[in-house]
């Protein structure tokens, strides 16, 4: 478990990958790895998502696949079962958080307000989304709610991107940002966002 959450911690990026088509698969994950970025968080809400995580898991074994929109005990299992290494919810799930800990799997469940980051606190969980960060106050909330939770650290997801992800970013109390916008486009599109983040969050341009 410490694992995963080590290399997201490190990366310090999580690309949000919806596959609609299976097909697609291969060129988004490729050009996620060919810009430096070794982490996927696969949506569950498509038809291919399972089949998608395996495809991942088996072609790109050096890559951190991860299951995201998961939103019931059903779809975990069979996220993990594909395969995922981390679990990502929009909001929080008592019986996502159950299978994630009886199967050693990291799981990073969506919060916004004080209650259910309490609530996340009392199943054990200290790394969580904050979603979506955009709507609900971006970096001003977390501060505030990093106040009240020092032993709390967050990944804002909806509304990050390029332009506002080293702000976030230089926050000590975000461990990574999450995001779709380094998804947008072909393959070699996908490989050149997805550098441009790299060296954003490193420091360096472009």
């Amino acid at each position: 478990m410490k694992d995963a959450l080590q290399k997201i911690e490190q990366v310090r990026l999580v690309p949000v990958v919806t596959v609609r088509k299976i097909a697609d698969a291969k060129d988004m994950l490729e050009g996620l790895l060919e810009g430096g970025l070794p982490v996927a968080e696969i949506c569950f809400r498509t038809d291919c998502a399972e089949e998608a995580i395996k495809l991942a898991v088996k072609e790109y074994p050096d890559m951190l696949v991860g299951a995201g929109t998961v939103i019931n005990k059903e779809q975990c299992e069979r996220a993990i079962g594909a395969g995922a290494k981390f679990i990502v919810s929009p909001g929080l799930s008592e019986e996502v958080a159950k299978v994630c800990r009886e199967k050693n799997v990291p799981y990073l469940p969506g919060v916004v307000t004080p209650t259910e980051i309490m609530e996340a606190l009392s199943l054990g969980l200290t790394r969580l989304k904050f979603f979506p960060a955009g709507s609900f106050g971006g970096l001003n909330t977390i501060k505030a709610l990093s106040a009240a939770f020092p032993q709390v650290k967050f990944m804002p997801t909806g509304g990050v991107n390029l332009a506002n992800m080293n702000e976030y970013l230089a926050f000590p109390k975000i461990f990574a940002c999450g995001g779709s916008w380094m998804m947008q486009g072909s393959r070699e599109e996908i490989a050149e966002n997805a550098r441009a983040a790299v060296l954003a969050a490193k420091g360096e341009e472009k």
